[in-house]
């Protein structure tokens, strides 16, 4: 085991090397003033959502330049240091930016390392802003520890500044928030199976992916549905964006191409809602994307009607 380790940790050091060397690079990433020069082979290797990017005929693929709006520039160069090393930087300060930059493209243990940090600096001021990142970003870990600090001070943290700008600004995330103060997740073993995939669906239409674990673990259907539009749960996560949901239900077999009554795929949602993320990790699982909807479109028509850039790209 110990030779495994010296290998795997020799490997990541001289993918380390590369980085500022630029021999042999075919990709350009750009995010506001930073331009990084970085090799294909090392992006798609270590995220799925690049793999996905390349994989197929998209602008990027074709150009060799990935233009990232929403992410810093000191950011990038975290997130593709580890992408290279596989050694997450300790540096508190921007965990919670390089945490949502890891969701976003599938680096799931920088992902969790940032969480680490974030849980570790937990204050009152901070604690509403920690725990609004762990909603959005389906950070199980991250969300019990700060809903645990938040309970242990709850009037405290409401009264700061963080709290009120979290309700100014993500009130959605704040309400579910909330909800998990008061309203801890069952125990799921005792429930029928009946109510076990009652609850799959709700745990994915509210976002709670470590009750979602918990059902799933516990022998929910994958494939239950509910609600008048009979969605499942991988069908709430492509509307709702949630990276962690879809992947961790494909990965325990929910069925990626299930249609809802209208005749909708989950990935005809990710293309309605430029869900580009979700719409990576169903295509990694083998979705169909040349299914249609009763009106004969397919994901990337969809996509396209609605101008989500990214994900005509990527479904071409």
């Amino acid at each position: 085991m110990e030779a495994v380790k010296d290998i795997t940790e020799t490997v990541a050091v001289d993918l380390g090397a590369l980085l500022d060397a630029g021999d042999d690079a075919v990709v350009i990433l750009e995010a506001g003033d930073t331009r990084l020069v970085v090799h294909r082979a090392v992006l798609a290797d270590r995220s799925p959502v690049f793999a996905a990017m390349f994989a197929h005929d998209t602008l990027e693929a074709c150009t060799g330049v990935v233009r990232i709006a929403d992410i810093g520039g000191p950011v990038l160069r975290q997130l593709v240091s580890y992408l290279y090393t596989l050694r997450a930087p300790q540096r508190p300060g921007t965990a919670p930016q390089l945490l949502t930059a890891a969701d976003k493209y599938g680096a799931s243990g920088l992902k969790a390392e940032c969480e680490r940090q974030v849980a570790a600096q937990l204050t009152v001021e901070t604690a509403a802003a920690a725990a609004v990142l762990a909603v959005r970003h389906s950070c199980g870990d991250l969300r019990r520890a700060a809903i645990e600090f938040i309970k242990t001070r709850t009037h405290e943290v409401m009264a700061t500044q963080g709290w009120a700008d979290a309700m100014r600004k993500q009130p959605e995330d704040l309400i579910e928030v909330s909800r998990l103060l008061y309203n801890p997740p069952p125990q799921t073993r005792s429930l029928s199976a009946e109510e076990r995939n009652r609850r799959l669906v709700q745990a994915a239409e509210q976002r709670a992916v470590g009750e979602l674990r918990a059902l799933i673990a516990a022998g929910a259907d994958l494939g239950a549905r509910g609600g008048g539009w009979g969605w499942t749960a991988l069908h709430w996560a492509a509307y709702r964006g949630d990276v962690e949901a879809a992947r961790l239900l494909v990965g325990a077999g929910a069925p990626v191409d299930a249609r809802d009554r209208d005749g909708w795929t989950p990935l005809h949602y990710a293309a309605l809602h430029g869900r580009a993320e979700v719409a990576a990790a169903l295509l990694v699982a083998g979705a169909d994307r040349a299914a249609t909807t009763p009106r004969g479109q397919t994901a990337l028509d969809i996509a396209r009607e609605c101008n989500h850039r990214r994900l005509v790209e990527m479904l071409s």
